[in-house]
């Protein structure tokens, strides 16, 4: 099919612009080294360790609940799919103890032009994105990992962009080229948009998982300190009552305040050590806990029990006022499919009436 002078004016301007962006990928990828490698490398590691610990958790929870049934219903559960989680765990430790020995082949390279670009240009470790992703990286993976997570971040947000907008070109080209103008345009359009799209939901994936572990957070700690206040009152130190709360659960606070613990175990200072726990959990319910054991780490468990107390008596207030103002955003978001599920009934109502009317 004849797609006219215009049409083939089109097709070498996109031709011209797919090559170009195919051209600056294949560079990028050509001067990646040994460093760029590595870090690629770590950060695929870290993110499979993650995967192991959730599948872990998940394997945890599901003998919890097994070993509460008993008898034949009990047999009969064992018996069930256990859904893969030890297989896919040991699949993944399998793929790092190769990234251990420098096997490198379960890399992303699409996302390795990102990291030369980090490399070659400095203002990007420099700007309001990096600055923005580093703190959540921070919140989220702690100061040992968050650089890593960074740059593996804004190397996806660098190199995804590049090489996604090559195919789409590339797609649309096509499409031109077999006379098809207006699918062609359309895919170009759409596969732009979506490239776009895609970026920003890489970003915004990282500051959605913030707020969740946030209100994760907030949603524990009336709990936390209740326990911390029980075992303060009752006599025991604060370094042992923070070290039972700390195990006593697998949420969110409970992994933070082990981690803590882990520090002061390793002689790193109160300080510092309960600092580091105000950074990572970043509310204002864990930094008023933090800051008033610090304060008061040499005043005894008298002191410290009575301040347990009170904030626990307030933490459950808040707690049940953000039950209310959860339930009344669950009610405003129930409105709207209330109101079509409304519609459609009155619209089922009214259809036979109408044919009724009108004699059909």
């Amino acid at each position: 099919m004849c797609i006219g002078r215009e049409g083939e004016d089109m097709l070498i301007v996109i031709m011209a612009l797919a090559t170009i962006f195919i051209v600056i990928w294949l560079i990028l990828l050509s001067r990646v080294n040994k460093d760029d490698w590595i870090l690629a490398g770590y950060g695929k590691f870290l993110d499979n360790t993650a995967q192991i610990e959730k599948l872990s958790a998940k394997e945890k929870d599901r003998e919890a609940r097994h070993s509460s049934y008993k008898g034949i219903v009990g047999v009969c559960i064992k018996l069930m799919p256990t859904g893969g989680f030890s297989k896919k765990a040991n699949k993944l430790r399998h793929a790092n103890m190769l990234l251990g020995q420098g096997v490198l082949r379960s890399v992303n390279v699409f996302e390795l032009p990102g990291y030369v670009l980090q490399r070659e240009f400095e203002a990007i470790g420099k700007g309001g994105i990096h600055k923005s992703i580093m703190t959540n990286c921070y919140e989220l993976y702690g100061k040992k990992y968050a650089v890593c997570k960074t740059k593996q971040l804004l190397a996806r947000l660098l190199s995804y962009p590049i090489i996604g907008v090559a195919i789409t070109l590339l797609l649309g080209a096509l499409l031109i080229g077999a006379g098809s103008i207006t699918a062609g345009t359309a895919i170009l359009a759409i596969g732009s948009a979506l490239a776009l799209v895609m970026v920003y939901a890489l970003y915004d994936d990282l500051n959605d998982k913030v707020k969740k572990r946030r209100a994760a957070i907030s949603r524990q700690f009336p709990n936390v300190v209740s326990k911390l206040a029980l075992l303060v009152t009752s006599g025991m130190i604060m370094d042992r009552a923070w070290k039972e709360t700390a195990y006593s659960a697998q949420s969110e606070i409970y992994l933070e305040m082990r981690k803590t613990m882990d520090e002061l175990d390793n002689l790193v200072s109160p300080e510092a050590a309960f600092g580091n726990f105000i950074s990572r959990c970043n509310t204002k319910e864990t930094s008023k806990l933090a800051s008033a054991i610090i304060q008061n780490l040499s005043k005894g468990n008298a002191e410290v029990g009575r301040l347990m107390k009170d904030m626990a008596r307030e933490a459950w207030q808040e707690r049940r006022h953000m039950a209310k103002r959860d339930a009344e955003k669950a009610n405003s978001k129930l409105m709207i499919p209330t109101m079509l599920l409304l519609l459609a009934i009155l619209v089922m109502l009214m259809v036979p009436v109408a044919m009724n009317f009108t004699g059909i």
